[in-house]
C-alpha cells in the first residue's frame, strides 16, 4: 500500500477518494508533481490503448490537425502510461499517440503512474468527457460500465462525474434501443435528442423505421414527439425474462435500475446496499413495505 501511494502520490489519492473527481485536476496533480527525470521518451509500439477507453470514433480532420501541429512543435504535454506485462498502457493521451504515429515520430514523453484498473476506468470516461466530446452511445456506454464494473448507483456515478442523475438515466436509456439505430447515433446521424424519445418506445423494428425517417425528411425533435405522441408506436412496458439460474447479472441490472442502490445475488440470497436510513426507507418505499 505505501508503495502505491509512492508512486501515485498521496494528492492524487485524495483526488479519486473525493466524491466530485475532475480530470484537469488529477492531470494538472501528476505534472506538478513530477520532475524531469520523470519524463521518459517512449516508443511508441510499446504503448497499448486504455482498455477502458470509451472512445471508439476518432475524427480523422482532428487527428490530422493534431498531427501536423506536433511535426512543427512537437508533443507539448507528456501522456500518462501504466507499465504492464507487455509495454505500456495509456492512461490519458491516446489522441496524441495517434497523431505521433501519423506525424512519423518513433517516440512520444511519458510519465509513468501506477494505476488501478478503476481509476484507469475513471481517467478515461473523464478525459473524453471533459476534453473531447464522445457520441452519446460512447457516453451512455461509458456509464453502464462504471456503474456495473465499481458497483456505483446512479446517484452515486451522478455525484462522481458532477452531472444529474436524470441526465445518467437518459444516457442509459439508449442502451435500449436497437444496434442499428445506435450505430446511427454513434456516427452522429441521429441527435442524442431524437434517440432519446425512440429509446422510449418498444417495438424495434418501429423504432429504425422512425430513425431512417428522421434522417431521411430530416425531421426537428418537435415534429418527431408530436408524430410520437400521435402515432401507434407501443410504449416499452415492463419486459419478461425468464431468470439464468447461473448468471443473476441481469436480475441485478434491473433491481439497480428499480431500486437505485448496489445489489448483489449471491448463493441465493439477495442483497440490497443502503447509505443510511432515509436510504433504507427510500427503498422500502418503493418496494410498498410499511414498517
Amino acid at each position: 500500500m505505501e508503495n502505491k501511494r509512492k508512486a501515485l502520490g498521496r494528492g492524487l489519492e485524495q483526488l479519486f477518494n473525493s466524491e466530485n473527481i475532475d480530470f484537469d485536476s488529477i492531470e494538472n496533480e501528476i505534472y506538478e508533481n513530477s520532475t524531469s527525470e520523470e519524463v521518459k521518451e517512449i516508443s511508441l509500439d510499446e504503448l497499448r490503448p486504455n482498455p477502458y477507453q470509451p472512445r471508439k470514433i476518432f475524427n480523422d480532420e482532428s487527428l490530422k490537425e493534431l498531427s501536423d501541429s506536433i511535426k512543427n512543435h512537437g508533443v507539448f504535454q507528456p501522456i500518462i502510461i501504466k507499465k504492464s506485462i507487455k509495454g505500456y498502457e495509456i492512461i490519458a493521451g491516446e489522441r496524441r499517440v495517434r497523431a505521433s504515429k501519423l506525424a512519423g515520430l518513433t517516440t512520444i514523453p511519458a510519465i509513468i503512474r501506477q494505476f488501478s484498473d478503476d481509476q484507469m476506468m475513471e481517467i478515461a470516461l473523464l478525459e473524453n468527457l471533459q476534453r473531447e466530446n464522445l457520441s452519446s452511445i460512447e457516453e451512455a456506454n461509458a456509464y453502464r460500465t462504471m456503474i456495473d464494473k465499481l458497483n456505483l448507483t446512479q446517484d452515486d456515478l451522478a455525484r462522481k462525474l458532477g452531472k444529474s442523475r436524470s441526465h445518467i438515466t437518459n444516457m442509459l436509456g439508449l442502451l435500449r434501443l436497437p444496434e442499428e439505430v445506435q450505430q446511427m447515433v454513434a456516427e452522429n446521424k441521429l441527435s442524442a435528442s431524437h434517440a432519446r424519445i425512440l429509446s422510449k418506445y418498444e417495438d424495434h423494428n418501429q423504432i429504425i423505421l422512425m430513425a431512417n425517417r428522421i434522417i431521411n425528411e430530416q425531421l426537428a425533435v418537435h415534429e418527431v414527439e408530436q408524430m410520437s405522441n400521435s402515432s401507434k408506436i407501443t410504449k416499452k412496458n415492463k419486459m419478461s425474462r425468464k431468470v439464468d439460474l447461473t448468471d443473476f447479472s441481469y436480475v441485478e441490472e434491473i433491481m439497480r435500475e428499480k431500486l437505485d442502490a448496489k445489489i448483489r445475488i449471491k448463493d441465493k440470497k439477495i442483497e440490497i446496499s443502503f447509505t443510511n436510513v432515509a436510504d433504507l426507507n427510500r427503498i422500502l418505499d418503493i418496494l410498498n413495505i410499511k414498517g
